[in-house]
């Protein structure tokens, strides 16, 4: 096969790497929270009912940031009924996921798990059915110190001090007709804008982050961003992105290319934020918060057969496998290509629901395929992401044309003197022979060539075998100096880390 080679110069820089890129969501959804990171009684349980098996895995991840409660559940959430006594909590059917929320496990619950999985929260408010009065009351009881209602209302529910969250969403997914509360984009901008003014009057501190549209397919996309920043731009700091990609038809090329997409929407998405920047003559720029991404389209049939109104129900348990693990990973370059304006995103979602973490209910948990790529993403991806010069073959698909075999992208760590090139290949039948030129940098020695593979594409990890599909560092890389030498096993994940002088 035709040669892939790639240049990378360390002053040749897209932007620094937000560590919230690693980000993931949890949704009161399925068995996200009951079953999943929540299961009092279970054998790994700690006192406060969080399963420790979880967090060790999300550990694993090292998760900076989750974003919670939603999603969907969040634009029909009293956020009331989750706090105080457990005993006086309120039942509430969800409209959202036609089911029973029990409200057992809550706001302050989910705080203090976030902090035993060194975690930040990202608190969605809801937009749907209520606005910006309930809005800044949230940020009162999570912020204010002490001496207003709501502040000392935290204190008597047993926290002295503030939460402290800084990181805000105003509602989700406002653009689509499935939405509780579903807006136009002027009565979203309008809405969004008043809740903003009173939350950031409550807390000068924290950031919001506006509903961008529910995924690049929309009719009114990029109409919505538009419109919405025309609202919102002065007081709000980032901009949502949504976007899950399946593969029903058994097109691997083309599904393996999907993220050629994702570079399209992010690079629409940050031109309609600049035109309104334009507009306004504004100083300030836009960034995004990509905080729902994935692959989902697995368990599509069985939640359309589920009965409703059940307790946390397994909904949305995609099981995925080494393609969905390609495709992850070409998503997470996608982002880091994007380094400079993409500075958070949430993995959708993190335990369970559509998750790179499965639990079985009063049993065992285990590793998905996806979640190699997002952990190697996470724990080598901090740096500078270096503008990549990649020339590859390429093929064309039905839907897309002109695909790189190679995707890739190098994250250039300062601190630790390391360089980490993460590619994928996506040929399906033959190895692709990769040459990098890391010309700027002096002496590179290797560390590891991790490579994950695996000879059936539809091959998954289960509770009994969990170790199906797990990666390797045998990839057989070489340095040279500066240039470094692979052969990219067909299908596969590669990461290729270096040390520096």
């Amino acid at each position: 096969m035709e040669k892939a080679k790639m240049t990378v110069d360390k002053d040749f820089t897209i932007g620094e790497v937000d560590k919230r890129l690693y980000g993931s969501f949890i949704e009161h959804l399925g068995r996200a929270v009951y079953g999943g990171i929540y299961e009092p009684g279970h054998a790994s349980a700690n006192e406060q009912g969080f399963r420790t098996d979880v967090l060790e895995m999300v550990k694993e991840l090292q998760v900076p940031i989750v974003r919670y409660p939603g999603g969907n559940f969040v634009s029909g959430y009293n956020w009331e009924d989750s706090v105080g006594p457990v005993s006086e909590r309120k039942r509430r059917l969800d409209l959202a996921w036609r089911t029973v929320e029990t409200n057992e496990f809550g706001f302050n619950e989910f705080v203090d798990w976030a902090k035993q999985a060194n975690s930040e929260v990202m608190m969605a408010v809801n937009l749907g059915t209520r606005g910006a009065d309930a809005a800044r009351n949230i940020v009162e009881y999570s912020n204010h110190p002490e001496g207003s209602y709501y502040s000392d209302l935290r204190i008597k529910h047993g926290y002295k001090q503030p939460h402290g969250i800084k990181t805000w969403c105003l509602g989700n997914e406002m653009d689509g007709p499935w939405q509780i509360g579903h807006k136009t984009a002027e009565e979203y901008g309008r809405t969004a804008v008043e809740a903003a003014k009173v939350m950031k009057w409550t807390d000068p501190t924290i950031e919001l982050v506006a509903c961008g549209s529910s995924h690049l397919g929309m009719p009114s996309f990029p109409d919505w961003e538009a419109t919405v920043l025309d609202h919102t731009y002065d007081h709000v700091e980032y901009l949502s992105l949504h976007q899950y990609y399946g593969n029903p038809e058994n097109d691997t090329p083309t599904f393996l290319a999907r993220s050629l997409e994702m570079d399209r929407f992010i690079d629409t998405v940050k031109a309609t934020c600049d035109y309104i920047k334009a507009k306004k003559r504004s100083k300030k720029t836009m960034y995004l918060s990509f905080d729902e991404w994935n692959v989902w389209y697995h368990s599509h049939e069985n939640d359309s057969k589920m009965d409703p109104w059940q307790i946390a129900p397994p909904q949305l348990e995609d099981i995925y496998n080494h393609e969905d693990a390609l495709l992850v990973g070409c998503m997470l370059i996608s982002m880091l290509k994007h380094a400079d304006r993409v500075k958070m995103a949430s993995l959708a979602q993190l335990v369970n629901v559509i998750a790179p973490i499965m639990t079985d209910t009063g049993g065992g948990s285990w590793r998905q395929t996806i979640f190699y790529p997002f952990m190697h993403a996470s724990v080598f991806g901090r740096g500078t992401a270096l503008v990549p010069l990649i020339q590859s073959p390429k093929y064309d698909t039905k839907e897309i044309t002109d695909v790189p075999y190679l995707e890739a992208i190098a994250v250039h760590n300062e601190e630790q003197g390391e360089v980490t090139v993460f590619a994928v290949n996506r040929h399906l039948q033959e190895s692709l022979p990769l040459e990098v030129d890391l010309r700027s940098f002096g002496k590179c020695s290797l560390i590891e060539h991790i490579v994950l593979e695996a000879d059936d594409l539809k091959a998954v990890n289960t509770v009994a075998q969990p170790n199906n599909v797990v990666p390797h560092n045998r990839g057989g890389a070489s340095v040279s100096d500066t240039l470094i030498t692979a052969s990219l096993a067909k299908a596969s994940w590669n990461v290729i880390r270096l040390k520096v002088q």
